[in-house]
């Protein structure tokens, strides 16, 4: 049962307010005085505070409130504190609230008014809870390992990266799918920062970026006079990575020749540089990457099956951005580095959004509204994004309400249980909850 502290000099105030709670399911404990307050914390564990503003007769400033106030929310920051006063000023309760009050309820109240406040200030105090229990059990999976500063909040996330750790200290060969943006090269991070080869090169390359004629000597190395140009030998990157790792990002543009000089690495370690006849060998753990359809490439003739096997021993699917949308607002929040907060228009609209360029289209969003916001917060109009998606979706509707509501109700109304069964944190459930203005049965 919840427990409600009601700290009011009038004794038949207090008498009110325990009957009022009572008949929601509350247990409400009251003191006549500060230092009776005192007393009962000690004593009890409270979940939220009714506070007068005043205690002593003849008493109207506030003063004795503001006082006992800050003291309260520096002993018990996590408890929400609800103000009562029929005498104070305003200018105070402003004051107050700014400093961490949840809400000013004027005597006489209205009870609907104060039961809304109090169930509000619970839920708002249980999400707390619930975040913080989530951080540490993220923390604690998380602990000694280097996520190469990673950022992220969703369920998807935390374990896509605690399947990469557990496959980091070994030599097998991943395959990172994924859009463009998604945030593959990171992956590919943590896989290298946490394995035994961590000392040793991590050598990326990326494929799309390579002119075709080239790609063989980039990647194998070539003697001089191998092609038009090379005046000097040059070192490829398996031969610069040797002993630590090799990433190859957007691998479906290999060409066939280069796909056949990497299976053999993959399968001997051994490869000569073009024009040269020596056999050389070297000892890399292959990282790859792709946005595109390998198998459907398979079909076409345009990528080995049996490369595709070996570059492909264990795959990390790296989901969309607008699949993870918990991650958006701490990922904002990351790339404006404290130089200026969202406002509730912006982060809504930033929910909001596809992300069809994915995590780099959110960097390049945010790197844009530090240079065109004027205000103290970046607004919804600085982000440069459209009002409405042209999908007509949001991205908290990729679960319909129905489904939600299905749910909650098999889960008899717990969220925790009900957030496991959709896949979901109990926050991303919350939030579609809100969305749709669902409540829990």
């Amino acid at each position: 049962m919840l427990k409600l502290l009601v700290i009011d000099d009038n004794q038949p105030i207090c008498q009110a307010l325990q009957t009022l709670f009572a008949l929601q399911g509350y247990r409400v404990l009251c003191a006549n005085s500060p230092e009776q307050a005192w007393q009962l914390l000690s004593q009890h564990n409270i979940d939220l505070i009714l506070q007068d503003m005043n205690f002593s007769a003849g008493q109207m400033q506030g003063i004795q409130g503001q006082t006992l106030f800050y003291r309260l929310r520096s002993q018990y920051p996590a408890i929400p504190i609800v103000l009562m006063t029929a005498w104070t000023q305003l200018e105070m309760v402003v004051e107050l609230v700014k400093a961490g009050a949840t809400d000013y309820i004027a005597k006489p109240w209205d009870d609907q008014r104060l039961l809304l406040t109090v169930a509000n200030a619970l839920k708002l105090k249980q999400l707390s809870e619930q975040q913080q229990r989530a951080e540490q059990q993220r923390n604690a999976a998380f602990a000694g390992k280097d996520l190469c500063k990673l950022v992220f909040a969703s369920s998807q996330m935390q374990q896509l990266l605690q399947m990469t750790l557990q496959l980091a200290p070994s030599a097998a060969a991943v395959l990172i799918t994924g859009p463009n943006g998604a945030g593959k090269e990171g992956i590919a991070n943590v896989l290298h920062a946490n394995s035994p080869r961590k000392n040793k090169p991590f050598i990326k390359v990326n494929m799309g970026a390579l002119p075709a004629d080239l790609m063989e000597a980039e990647l194998f190395g070539a003697e001089a006079g191998a092609y038009s140009g090379a005046t000097k030998t040059r070192i490829g990157r398996f031969e610069a990575a040797d002993g630590g790792s090799v990433f190859l990002d957007e691998i479906g543009n290999l060409s066939l020749a280069g796909q056949a000089k990497l299976l053999r690495v993959l399968q001997t370690g051994e490869f000569e540089r073009l024009g040269s006849s020596t056999t050389r060998k070297v000892d890399i753990r292959l990282i790859s990457a792709t946005n595109s359809d390998l198998t459907a490439a398979i079909h076409r003739g345009d990528f080995r099956q049996d490369l595709y096997y070996r570059i492909n021993v264990v795959q990390l699917a790296l989901p969309a951005l607008a699949q993870r949308p918990d991650d958006i607002l701490p990922l904002a929040r990351y790339f404006l580095a404290g130089k200026k907060a969202l406002s509730t228009t912006a982060e809504q609209l930033l929910l909001s959004y596809r992300w069809p360029g994915n995590v780099r289209e959110l960097q390049n969003v945010c790197q844009r509204a530090l240079l065109l916001s004027s205000d103290s917060e970046i607004q919804s109009a600085d982000l440069g994004l459209p009002d409405t998606v042209d999908s007509g979706k949001r991205a908290l509707d990729d679960i319909d309400p129905e489904q939600l509501q299905q749910a909650l109700l098999q889960a008899g109304g717990v969220v925790s249980r009900a957030a496991k069964q959709l896949g979901i944190s109990r926050q991303a459930l919350y939030r579609r909850m809100e969305y749709y203005g669902i409540e829990a049965p």
